[in-house]
């Protein structure tokens, strides 16, 4: 399937190798789905779930589990043997996380139950290495799960069957590529993820969610299906890109897990938070582009959500109060984008036109757009979200009435900020437009792939496809490119570049040169249909 395909190749090597730092490929080495098309289609009607991800080391600041990769024996025998001995997170609070995340609007959260290092967070009877070994001694899975309930939210396990720990115990050399175990050895280890995975099915009522991270998981997937047939499973059956947003729309279900910072689990130093507005941002470009946010936060060592965490979510909370109806139970548009405007459509006529760079959109400034992509009918009505648009504080004889018109250049939307939601009158955050009764212009928008690239005499060839060139015809291509800095860095990433305009063949395809020194690049092919820009997905390239 071409989603599935544009997806693998966003780190294709072509000629020359690409950039592979922490790179997620464990999303694709299953593909076994008995998932019922009802819970795919409930997240595919979900804007977000919150991710929590916590383990023992939490009391380090370290990265959770891969420190024990490469390891010395004395750092990995006083990680399982000293560690638990003084991890008390006693000021855990699902209730007040399982708020916070309904507030900001997750319909569902996912809590590390296991981790790749082992460590159980329930009263396991397959291991001594949990929760209740430690000075906290209760179950706080329960815990977890009782508040996640209570808050109206559904319950989410993630769940690791790679284990160092049971690694450690069979004087297994630790790491994340075990291929050479011997049989007897493999189903001890199969079996002893199914028994972890029967107890978690069994004792905590209905489990709604569960992402599967790491090999083997066919036990675990087996186990979870038969013991509970209704249960959605995340990675491990769906699309999961990690710590980035794919380039294009996807047309089947997919969420993307991405921390609130730079770090799974919570760290003291060296970390870098996104601001509420980027995280409002990628939530919307996943809504526009056919998936969902995984959002992920991790407790200090005591169990608290720190304050820079929390602050954020509230953000996200504050603008998903206002906006809820653009996010939840939408599709995609016929493009997912205009420029800094994107768009999600909650039935066929009722559009959302969601204009992402608003920081400097002062309030009670009217701003006017033109949308290529949709046209008006007799029954168009447009107003922003959140505000009557007939009335601003203190400024009781401005016009701010939402107006639109339909133009030989496209529709012409014409509104203001009238609604004041911060006391220094500068909420930066995205404006939602809803417009109803409109119509595409165009029913169906091409399909563009990024393809392979070449290198000679300093030139860089990159070209591009237009899948379904036989029914939709562009005018013209080129492609956008910019540095690479890594699989995470990509979201701090800065402008892209743009090559120039060129002719597309009578078979679809399409090539651009660009001369790029030597460093690793992203690009995506672009192609223009009807004064509509329409991007293809992000590959990478690396030159030497």
């Amino acid at each position: 399937m071409i989603y599935r395909i544009l997806l693998v190749c966003l780190f294709f090597t072509g000629t020359v190798s690409a950039q592979r730092n922490d790179v997620v490929e464990d999303e694709t080495s299953s593909n076994y789905n008995l998932n019922k098309p009802e819970r795919e289609e409930w997240l595919r009607n979900t804007g977000a779930g919150l991710f929590i991800h916590f383990n023992v080391d939490a009391q380090l600041g370290v990265v959770i589990s891969h420190s024990l990769v490469g390891a010395s024996d004395d750092y990995t025998e006083r990680y399982f043997r000293e560690l638990p001995k003084t991890f008390d997170p006693s000021s855990f609070n699902p209730k007040e996380i399982a708020e916070l995340a309904k507030l900001a609007g997750m319909k569902y959260i996912v809590f590390t139950t296991k981790h790749h290092a082992g460590f159980c967070f329930w009263d396991t009877k397959t291991t001594d290495f949990k929760i209740t070994n430690t000075p906290y001694k209760k179950d706080l899975l329960k815990e977890f799960v009782k508040a996640t309930r209570e808050a109206g939210l559904d319950v989410g396990f993630y769940f690791s069957p790679e284990d160092f720990n049971f690694l450690y115990k069979h004087k297994i050399p630790i790491s994340r590529n075990i291929t050479n175990l011997d049989e007897s050895t493999k189903k001890e280890y199969a079996a002893y993820n199914r028994k972890q995975t029967e107890e978690l099915m069994q004792n905590y009522g209905k489990i709604d969610v569960l992402f599967i991270d790491g090999d083997p998981k066919e036990a675990v997937k087996e186990t979870a299906w038969k013991m509970q047939p209704d249960i959605l499973i995340t990675r491990g059956a769906i699309l999961t890109p990690e710590q980035t947003l794919p380039g294009a729309k996807i047309t089947q279900p997919w969420l993307s897990p991405i921390t609130i910072g730079t770090a799974w689990q919570y760290q003291p130093t060296n970390e870098r938070y996104k601001s509420g507005s980027q995280l409002i941002e990628l939530l919307i470009e996943a809504r526009a582009k056919g998936g969902s946010l995984l959002l992920n936060v991790g407790p200090k060592a005591n169990g608290a959500l720190p304050n820079e965490q929390g602050d954020r979510l509230r953000e996200m909370g504050g603008w998903y109060f206002i906006n809820h109806e653009a996010m939840d139970n939408v599709r995609s548009w016929v493009v997912s984008k205009e420029q800094n405007i994107y768009f999600t459509q909650k039935a066929p006529g009722n559009l959302f036109a969601i204009v992402m760079d608003a920081k400097n959109w002062k309030e009670g400034e009217r701003k006017t757009f033109i949308l290529k992509s949709a046209k008006a009918t007799a029954n168009t009505k447009i107003n922003v979200l959140g505000q009557n648009s007939q009335i601003m504080e203190y400024k009781p004889d401005l016009d701010v009435s939402s107006k639109f018109k339909q133009t030989a250049n496209g529709l012409e939307l014409s509104v203001v900020k009238a609604q004041r939601i911060y006391d220094d009158h500068r909420w930066p955050n995205p404006v939602v437009i809803k417009l109803e009764n409109v119509e595409p212009v165009f029913t169906e928008a091409a399909m563009v792939q990024s393809g392979d690239f070449k290198v000679a005499a300093a030139v860089t060839t990159l070209n591009g496809k237009v899948l379904n060139y036989a029914k939709i015809i562009p005018q013209r291509a080129r492609f956008y490119y910019r540095p690479y800095l890594g699989q995470v860095e990509t979201l701090y990433a800065g402008a892209w570049k743009m090559s120039p305009w060129v002719n597309i063949r009578a078979d679809g395809t399409f090539s651009g040169t660009v001369k790029l020194p030597k460093g690793a690049y992203e690009y995506k092919a672009i192609v223009e249909q009807q004064s509509v820009i329409i991007e293809g997905e992000n590959k990478v390239l690396n030159l030497p």
